[in-house]
């Protein structure tokens, strides 16, 4: 089963989003400060990919009104105490994998996305992830995101996630009509196959990794 949420429209400027869930809980997260049909048409490749093996969720940041990091506690101390903290976390606390969709402004993911991860720390830990740069990673622009992508992957090691290797670059040269209309090239399906494989065996492997600090958190 393939769940859609979609928030706000296809133009410029949408709202951030986050991408995927699998039935033992992945969630790929997919952020688009652009629009929500990159992270959508990601979703619908590796859903169709996945098959019965995962389901599929995009998650839109926008809908969590997260501020600029309002913690008096940095997340890899304590937990924070904000409502909207609290809501974050349970929700992203769910998953076991992660797929980070994200543009790329003067070489760096929008703050949006940084903030988000700057929210939480054991929530995201031992657990895979990638990225299309537009973390599997998936990055777009003009190169593809490819150094957006690089620090997500140097945030991914602090917060003891695993950074997998395989990653979708969009080009906003070849995989968009003037820019703005996302029309991605036949390659990329291929590679988001890769990425889902990757994602979903990493996500297995470290299942008892997870089920551990689980159960070291609500004993603490």
């Amino acid at each position: 089963m393939v769940e859609r949420n979609r928030h706000g429209g296809s133009e410029p400027g949408g709202k951030p989003a986050i991408l995927v869930r699998h039935h033992a809980n992945t969630l790929a997260a997919a952020q688009s400060l652009k629009s929500d049909r990159e992270a959508g048409a990601t979703t619908d490749l590796a859903a169709e990919h996945a098959g019965s093996a995962a389901d599929f969720e995009l998650v839109d940041l926008a809908g969590h009104a997260l501020p600029l990091l309002d913690e008096a506690v940095p997340a890899a101390k304590a937990p924070g105490r904000q409502p909207h903290t609290r809501r974050w976390a349970e929700r992203i606390g769910s998953y076991d994998a992660y797929v980070l969709v994200t543009p790329e402004y003067n070489t760096a993911p929008p703050a949006a996305l940084t903030n988000a991860i700057d929210y939480l720390h054991q929530e995201w830990g031992a657990k895979p992830v990638g990225s299309v740069g537009y973390v599997g990673y998936v990055g777009y622009g003009v190169f593809g995101a490819v150094m957006a992508v690089q620090k997500l992957r140097a945030q991914a090691g602090v917060l003891r996630m695993a950074d997998i290797g395989p990653q979708v670059a969009l080009s906003l040269r070849e995989d968009f009509v003037d820019f703005t209309d996302f029309r991605p090239r036949e390659l990329h399906t291929a590679e988001v196959h890769r990425l889902v494989d990757e994602l979903l065996a990493w996500a297995q492997a470290l299942g008892p990794l997870r089920t551990a600090a689980r159960t070291a958190h609500r004993n603490a």
